[in-house]
C-alpha cells in the first residue's frame, strides 16, 4: 500500500480483477525435408515463399520440400518452420573420411596439416593445397596463408589462423569453399603447418541427393536427430508456437532407396512420438507412393498400425506442376494439407474439421478413387482425398489416427490444443498469487469469459453456456492438503462440437387420407 504524507489528492491505478485469456495460434507449421541451400538442422521461420527461396533455394528434382512449403502457402498458411536435413549440424566437426563414408561415397584418407585433416570434396579433383607466409611484415606466429589450386589455377585463397576463437580459425574459414573440406582433428595439438604443397587424394563423386547437400545414404537418426544437439525433430522441441509437423521428403528418400519401409515407420513413429510428447502438435503423415486403395488399407492396418490421437494420414499423394521438371509430378499432400488446415482455421476456426475443403494447386491425383474404395479406408483413420466433378479436389476425410472414439475426429483434437494452450499461457499470472477464495473467483471469472466466448462462435456444443461447459475452482477442488502442497485446482469440461460427418436424410412416401376420413 502506498504511504500517505503529505496533505493533497492522489491518482492511482487500480488493476482491474479481469485478466482476459487470448486464444493462441493454431496454424503454425514445421516441415522437415531437403532442400538446395540454407542451414541444417536450424528450425528457421519463414513466412512466404519468396523468403524460402531466398534462404534455402527453389524448386529442386527429387525433393518434396519445396513443393510441401509452396503447397503450404498457396493454399492459406502463414508461417512455417523449416528443418534442413541431410548433413551435419552447424558447428559439428567430423573427420571427412567419415563425412564421405556417410555419404555412400568410398572415403578417401585426409591429409593431416599441423591438426587440421584436409581432404577434396566429393567429385572433385585436381585440387593441391599450399601452405605459405602470411602476408605482410612479422605476422603472428599463429597466422599462415592457404593456397587452394585446381590444376595451374589458384581457385581459393584464405588467411587463416590456428586459433580457435578467432574469426580466421582455419575450420571456420574453409566452410564456404567449393573444393576442400576442412576438419578438426579429434585430441590433436593445434600448430602453424609448415609452408609446403600438398596434393589431395581425388574423392569419388558421391550419389547426389537434390535438395540435399550431395548427401545421399540417409538412415531415420537424420530425421529424428538429437534433442540435447537441437537437431531433427528435437530441434523443435524449444518453438511453442507449432501447431503441425510434416515430413515431406521422407518419401523421396524411401523411393531412392535411401530408407526401407521399416525406416518409414521408424521416422513417422518418431513424429507421432514428438507430437505426443509435446501435447500441441499434430503430425501430418503421407503415406507410401504408388499403393492401390486395398494395398494403403494393408499398410495402415498390418505394417504401419499407428494409434495416435496426435497424427492423421492422408492418402493418395496430389498431382501439381513441377517447375524443376517443365511437367507435373506427383508428390505427398501433407504440405498442401497443412495449408489447408490454416486457411479453414482462419476462416471458419479451429472447431470446423478442416475437410470438404478444395486443395489449390491440384492438378490431378495419384489415384483416383471411389466411394467404395473411401469405405475401406474411412474406418481406419485413412483421410482420402477425392476428385469430384465441378467441385475439384477436396479433402474427404478428418480423423485421427487414434482408436478411442472420443478422440476420433481431428478438429476435436486440435480444439483442444488450442484451448489447452490458451488457457495454460492465459493464466501465468497465477503463480505465486495467495491461494485463497479471491484467486479461485478470479480464475473461474477469467476461464468463464473464455469459454463463453470460444461457444458463442460455435466451437462448443450447446444450447447455453452452461450446457456447453463448467469451469471449478472452490474449496471442493482444492482442500487444505492441496494448498499446504502450494496447488491451486481447476477443473474444467467442455463438450466440443463434431462434424457432421455422416448426413442422412430419410425420405419416405406420404398419402393424405384425411379427406377421406372427413366424408
Amino acid at each position: 500500500m502506498p504511504t500517505y504524507l503529505t496533505p493533497g489528492v492522489y491518482v492511482e491505478e487500480v488493476q482491474s480483477g479481469a485478466r482476459p485469456i487470448e486464444g493462441v495460434g493454431t496454424a503454425v507449421a514445421a516441415f522437415v525435408g531437403f532442400a538446395e541451400n540454407g542451414p541444417f538442422h536450424a528450425p528457421t521461420l519463414v513466412t512466404g515463399w519468396d523468403q524460402y527461396t531466398q534462404l534455402f533455394g527453389g524448386f529442386t528434382e527429387d525433393a518434396y520440400l519445396p513443393h510441401a512449403v509452396y503447397g503450404y502457402f498457396a493454399n492459406g498458411g502463414g508461417a512455417a518452420y523449416i528443418v534442413r536435413i541431410g548433413g551435419s549440424a552447424e558447428g559439428a566437426s567430423a573427420p571427412a573420411a567419415h563425412g564421405a563414408e556417410r555419404q555412400g561415397a568410398k572415403a578417401v584418407e585426409p591429409t593431416e596439416l599441423g591438426g587440421f585433416l584436409v581432404a577434396a570434396k566429393p567429385g572433385v579433383s585436381g585440387v593441391s593445397v599450399e601452405v605459405a607466409d602470411a602476408d605482410g611484415e612479422s605476422p603472428p606466429e599463429d597466422r599462415f596463408k592457404v593456397l587452394v589450386r585446381q590444376g595451374d589455377r589458384v581457385a581459393e585463397t584464405y588467411e587463416a589462423s590456428t586459433r580457435k576463437n578467432v574469426k580466421g580459425y582455419l575450420v571456420n574459414q574453409a566452410r564456404p569453399s567449393q573444393l576442400i573440406e576442412v576438419t578438426e582433428q579429434r585430441g590433436a595439438t593445434q600448430s602453424r603447418p609448415a609452408n609446403q604443397t600438398v596434393a589431395l587424394a581425388d574423392a569419388p563423386a558421391a550419389p547426389a541427393v537434390p535438395g540435399a547437400g550431395g548427401v545421399s545414404r540417409l538412415g531415420p537418426a537424420e530425421y529424428v536427430g538429437d534433442a540435447g544437439a537441437r537437431t531433427g525433430f528435437g530441434g523443435l522441441e524449444t518453438i511453442d508456437e507449432i501447431t503441425m509437423v510434416a515430413v515431406p521428403d521422407l518419401m523421396s528418400a524411401y523411393q531412392r532407396g535411401d530408407i526401407d519401409a521399416e525406416g518409414v515407420r521408424t521416422v513417422q513413429l518418431a513424429v507421432i512420438s514428438h507430437c505426443e510428447q509435446m501435447g500441441d502438435r499434430v503430425a501430418v503423415l503421407d503415406a507410401p507412393p504408388g499403393l492401390s486403395a486395398q494395398q494403403v488399407r494393408t499398410w495402415r492396418n498390418d505394417e504401419a498400425g499407428y494409434d495416435s490421437r496426435y497424427a492423421t494420414l492422408y492418402y493418395p499423394w496430389v498431382r501439381v506442376f513441377d517447375p524443376a521438371l517443365g511437367r507435373n509430378s506427383t508428390v505427398p499432400p501433407s504440405g498442401h494439407i497443412a495449408g489447408v488446415w490454416a486457411r479453414s482455421d482462419a476462416e471458419r476456426g479451429v472447431h470446423k474439421a478442416p475437410a470438404n475443403e478444395v486443395i489449390r494447386g491440384a492438378v490431378d491425383l495419384e489415384v483416383r478413387l471411389s466411394k467404395g474404395e473411401q469405405d475401406l479406408l474411412n474406418p481406419i483413420g485413412v483421410n482420402c482425398v477425392r476428385a469430384f466433378p465441378g467441385r475439384g479436389i477436396r479433402i474427404w476425410g478428418a480423423r485421427t489416427l487414434s482408436s478411442d472414439p472420443a478422440w476420433r475426429y481431428l478438429n476435436v483434437r486440435r480444439l483442444f490444443n488450442y484451448l489447452e494452450e490458451s488457457i495454460l499461457l492465459g493464466t501465468q499470472w497465477v503463480v505465486f498469487e495467495p491461494n485463497d477464495d479471491r484467486l479461485w473467483s478470479s480464475i473461474r471469472r477469467n476461464v468463464t469469459a473464455f469459454l463463453s466466448e470460444e461457444w458463442r462462435q460455435g466451437a462448443l456444443f450447446g444450447r447455453t453456456a452452461e450446457e456447453a461447459f463448467y469451469v471449478k475452482c472452490d474449496r471442493d477442488n482444492n482442500p487444505q492438503e492441496s494448498i499446504d502442497l502450494g496447488r491451486v485446482i481447476c477443473e474444467i469440461g467442455v463438450a466440443p462440437v463434431k462434424p457432421a460427418e455422416f448426413v442422412v436424410f430419410r425420405l419416405a412416401q406420404f398419402s393424405d387420407s384425411t379427406s377421406l376420413i372427413d366424408e
